[in-house]
């Protein structure tokens, strides 16, 4: 009896040994793979930072496709706008195929809605935006900007009989703007926002349309388009001596591409030194107006 008694509680003993032993496991385990978990992360925040500061390839990605893809607003003349045959002409067109050469690469020109421009850009969808974009403060905020390449107004148009013949005349109005443009966000934030009403177009040939037809009493806009559009069609409009706000136009890049901007910026640079941006320019306003040094 005292055998079995004995025997008993030996095997209690181990039994009990046991389930200590496989506890003991199981915590190493669950140690073990907190540690690795742990690891882990640590490993994927350092290959974050690794990504976050990794080299820029923006130049290299467009050599190795062949091709650099321009975003515009394809009714913007005469930077970039559409011609009789529908095909996308333009003095940014002819400028930024110039670059293309320079680059190796074919320019293929992309229209987008310039109130998503931004989005087309951060998607990969294009590559830069080349097509009279002016400066501000927020698009510098917001993407790559090059160096300025051309000087620009923002003014009022009317119609040629128009009673609107000065800023005092303009309160009352309603006011035709781009969307998405640095006219719209001038005129919003200027004295005369409260004493006029502002309409938003897709693009400034829509707004003078909307003009020609009454529909509106002004248009404000890009001298430069203003002025083409006077000239090479014809168009009975008058453009006030008074504006708001001068301008540049310069090309947007996506915030990483500092080596696809700076080749781009290099590149006008040596058109400007062999006499291709003068010939582009004169070709499209009579004379080389850009500001390229």
């Amino acid at each position: 009896m005292k055998g079995k008694k004995l025997l008993a509680l030996l095997l209690a003993v181990l039994m009990l040994a046991t389930v200590f032993v496989f506890a003991g496991c199981s915590n190493t385990k669950k140690e073990d793979t907190s540690d690795a978990q742990q690891t882990e992360e640590t490993g994927d925040a350092e290959s974050g930072e690794e990504a976050a500061a990794g080299e820029d390839t923006s130049l290299a990605d467009v050599q190795a496709k062949g091709e650099i893809i321009l975003g515009l607003d394809d009714s913007f003349p005469p930077m970039g706008f559409r011609n009789d045959d529908n095909e996308i002409v333009g003095f940014d067109i002819d400028l930024a195929k110039a670059v293309a050469d320079k680059l190796g690469v074919t320019l293929c020109v992309q229209p987008i809605s310039w109130d998503a421009k931004e989005m087309e850009l951060n998607s990969g969808n294009i590559d830069m935006i080349w097509n009279g974009m002016s400066y501000s403060e927020e698009r510098d905020e917001a993407m790559n900007l090059s160096e300025p390449y051309l000087n620009n107004d923002m003014v009022f148009v009317v119609a040629n009989g128009s009673p609107i013949a000065s800023l005092e005349d303009i309160k009352g109005k309603t006011v035709a703007v781009q969307n998405g443009s640095t006219a719209q966000d001038i005129l919003e934030a200027s004295d005369l926002a409260a004493d006029i009403t502002v309409v938003g177009f897709k693009d400034n040939m829509t707004a003078l349309l909307d003009m020609e037809a009454q529909g509106c009493d002004a248009v404000f806009m890009d001298k430069v388009v203003a002025n083409y559009t006077i000239s090479a069609n014809g168009k009975d409009y008058q453009v006030l001596e008074e504006g708001l706000s001068p301008e540049v136009y310069v090309i947007g890049f996506r915030k990483g591409d500092q080596a696809l901007r700076d080749a781009v910026q290099q590149a006008l640079h040596e058109l400007k030194e062999d006499g291709t941006v003068a010939e582009i320019s004169t070709q499209w306003f009579g004379s080389d107006v850009t500001i390229i040094e």
